[in-house]
């Protein structure tokens, strides 16, 4: 009860994060929308619609997470904790929904351009609704990762990246805007020039979270450090043993271990089972209570 206790406790913070980032997000999106549409900037339209995104993996995150807080039972005897990867995934999937979209409507004003057709410059208002952007999105960023990396959370990692993408895309924005605005009519591509930057580096954010996300569902295994660190932490033990066959992965915010160590074949079986529980011992409490440790003793 005290460990479903402790995952109640984290998913109410979870949902706190997410909560707020939610609200900053559905007071910028209206905001930006109205400022894409009246002040005539595409790049701000875009902006708008990445931050839509960003309310929609609010939603994604506050679902997912209530899922994968659940205890494992008779169908799922490893836990729920994938989900919380496969929303790390469906985030980055949404991000690179949105950055191709973005990266099509500039590169169409672009090429419009070039043929000879006028741009409208932006307005003022486009231009405030960026900067007021960069301040919130940038502060519910450092915000979110605090807290992620407080409670371990792969789901609230995945979202506060998607909020300094936001607030990146709209500095890129920002500086589009002000130059389509204070330079003339000439540079009236600015805008939507602005708005390919930001698709660009929305969809490295995109990669990156994919990678991972995709990455831990195909049951990639840890980090060669930490597989390295496992194997020190168990020869470190009394008793002469000798770890091999290390397998790893993650299940959501947790580590999966089995490994097989070799021992004395003349010590009782008691023994052995005291040593294989010392071991598992040892790698919860260095990697916490929720890590799956599976130990398979062999004689020498």
């Amino acid at each position: 009860m005290h460990g479903y206790s402790t995952i109640m406790e984290r998913n109410k913070e979870i949902y706190k994060v997410t909560l707020v980032g939610g609200a900053v997000n559905v007071v910028l999106l209206l905001f930006k929308f109205v400022a894409g549409i009246v002040g005539h900037s595409a790049a701000m339209v875009a902006d708008a619609v990445h931050s839509l995104s960003d309310f929609v993996t609010d939603v994604i995150v506050l679902v997912f997470v209530r899922i994968s807080g659940k205890p494992q039972d008779k169908s799922h005897d490893y836990g729920h904790g994938k989900y919380e990867t496969l929303a790390m995934t469906i985030i980055g999937v949404a991000l690179l929904t949105v950055a191709i979209g973005i990266l099509y409507s500039g590169a169409t004003k672009i090429a419009a351009w070039l043929q000879g057709e006028q741009l409208e410059a932006p307005g003022l208002l486009a231009l405030w609704a960026a900067l007021l952007s960069i301040i919130l999105k940038e502060a519910v960023y450092h915000y979110s990762m605090v807290k992620a990396r407080q409670l371990q959370s792969q789901a609230v990692e995945a979202n506060a990246w998607h909020h300094r993408s936001d607030a990146l895309s709209s500095i890129g924005t920002a500086v589009g805007i002000g130059g389509a605005i204070f330079l003339g009519q000439r540079w009236t591509v600015l805008d939507p020039m602005a708005s390919v930057v930001v698709g660009a580096f929305i969809v490295k954010v995109a990669v990156d979270l994919l990678r991972n996300g995709i990455g831990d569902l195909m049951e990639q295994s840890l980090p060669d450090a930490v597989e390295d660190e496992i194997l020190r932490l168990v020869a470190g033990l009394s008793g002469d043993l000798e770890p091999h066959d290390l397998r790893t992965r993650r299940i959501g915010n947790h580590y999966a271990i089995e490994l097989h160590i070799l021992m004395d074949g003349d010590i009782s079986l008691n023994q052995a089972h005291d040593k294989a529980s010392e071991v598992e011992d040892l790698l919860r409490a260095h990697y916490g209570e929720d890590t799956h440790v599976a130990v398979h003793v062999e004689p020498k």
